[in-house]
């Protein structure tokens, strides 16, 4: 069984159980979601074919399949540290020796109502080593017809002001073409981290950040799924024979260092993301 690691530093490599499946669906796309194992989509079925690594693929890492929200922050933040409200901040540092992908990934999400098409669910933040500053989280997934998946994201702050960066992780089998045109790319440093100015995109494979505002296509197995988001950010990583993943996400990596967003108490932040197959 998945579980929150209480504390605990997670390690994003460690095996992560998926728990109880949760479905929904309409007519040819179906979709596993697995509540206790970050809220993550667990699979998805479109006229059959699955579209992602799931828990049973033989890369069982708790950062390594499905598709999860990454929150309150996105990628990584060099070695943990970041200044804010005139101190510096420390969280775990647990891959590579920075931290990646925020805390939600591990965290047990609530059920707040789940019917045949949709699921809805809520995630207290921890206020703890690691996260100190609490927020609730909230997400919905929804077939919206029988080639269509919606899926909602939003962050409010709670006991007082805190950083904030949100997005999803998609682990997608691998597509024999990606149809990709962002307009910017954020250069990479020697410790793999994004910089600042953007330049002009590079060719791949990647594991970048890149600005974009159009459609992302992938073409697999006779299938053709367009993503749309309103995040301006994206990270694709294909550099992977078995998987490519596509990432909106509200900010880049390294966000709180190189362009910190804060909510103030109350303040919400949103995002939505788009899966359609054709």
């Amino acid at each position: 069984m998945a579980s929150d690691p209480g504390g605990q530093e997670p390690d994003p490599q460690a095996p992560l159980a998926p728990g109880p499946l949760l479905r929904i669906g309409e007519g040819d796309l179906q979709v596993e979601v697995a509540p206790l194992a970050g809220g993550r989509i667990a699979q998805i079925h479109k006229d059959g074919v699955a579209q992602l690594l799931g828990p049973d693929d033989g890369w069982p890492a708790a950062i390594a399949w499905g598709c999860y929200p990454m929150l309150p922050w996105v990628g990584r933040i060099r070695h943990g540290r970041f200044a804010f409200g005139g101190r510096q901040w420390q969280v775990p540092a647990n891959m590579g020796g920075h931290a990646i992908h925020g805390v939600s990934m591990w965290m047990p999400w609530q059920v707040d109502a789940h019917d045949a098409h949709s699921i809805d669910m809520t995630l207290q933040l921890p206020r703890d080593a690691r996260w100190p500053f609490g927020g609730r989280a909230r997400q919905r997934i929804e077939v919206e017809g029988p080639g269509r998946l919606a899926l909602g994201l939003s962050l409010r702050a709670v006991a007082g002001p805190m950083p904030v960066a949100m997005g999803w992780h998609p682990w997608f089998r691998k597509p024999e073409r990606l149809e990709f045109h962002p307009s910017a790319i954020y250069p990479r440093d020697a410790e793999g981290i994004a910089t600042l100015p953007t330049v002009a995109p590079t060719p791949g494979p990647w594991d970048d950040c890149f600005l974009n505002t159009r459609e992302v296509v992938l073409h697999r197995a006779g299938q053709r799924v367009r993503l749309a988001s309103d995040c301006d950010h994206w990270v694709v990583y294909d550099e992977p024979a078995h998987t490519t993943c596509v990432e909106p996400q509200t900010c880049p990596p390294d966000a709180f260092n190189l362009m910190p967003r804060v909510l103030a108490p109350g303040e919400v932040l949103e995002a939505w993301f788009r899966m359609e197959w054709d």
